[in-house]
């Protein structure tokens, strides 16, 4: 398992910025990995809802069905699968005057043979979390509103 915890500070307020993580389909501006996330099926934003998620990691394409499984004024989760892994991204927030403090946890676990490669996979994903750290601030800055 291979887990990652990065502090954020966006200058939003913390509805806009919960609304506008809550879709996944903005993961292709925050995420460094994401290729493309497209919403499946339609209707309200809501616990339940799905998204197909397309990342390139290490020079390899991965596809997985996210699906999301809280929301709530100031958490979002979503939980990423295939058959090689198991992703959970964790975003939890909390107003900070005008701003708004995002602790973005991500867990990773493999399943089969792929679990050998976890202690060799762990820097990568830290790098991505570092990324996270400048790509998430202006992704939200560019769109949430």
């Amino acid at each position: 398992m291979v887990h990652v915890e990065r502090q954020i500070t966006v200058q939003h307020p913390l509805a806009e910025v919960v609304r506008y993580l809550a879709d996944f389909s903005h993961a292709v501006d925050w995420d460094p990995g994401t290729q493309e996330c497209e919403r499946i099926g339609e209707g309200p934003l809501a616990e339940g809802a799905q998204w197909h998620n397309v990342s390139e990691f290490r020079g390899r394409r991965t596809e997985l069905q996210y699906r999301l499984v809280t929301l709530t004024d100031d958490h979002v989760v979503f939980e990423g699968k295939n058959k090689t892994a198991t992703s959970r991204d964790d975003l939890s927030m909390r107003a900070d005057g005008e701003h708004t403090v995002v602790t973005y946890r991500a867990t990773i676990r493999f399943h089969g043979l792929a679990r050998l490669a976890d202690p060799f996979l762990r820097r990568e994903f830290e790098r991505l979390g570092d990324e996270i750290t400048v790509s998430m601030p202006a992704a939200i800055g560019g769109q949430a509103a």
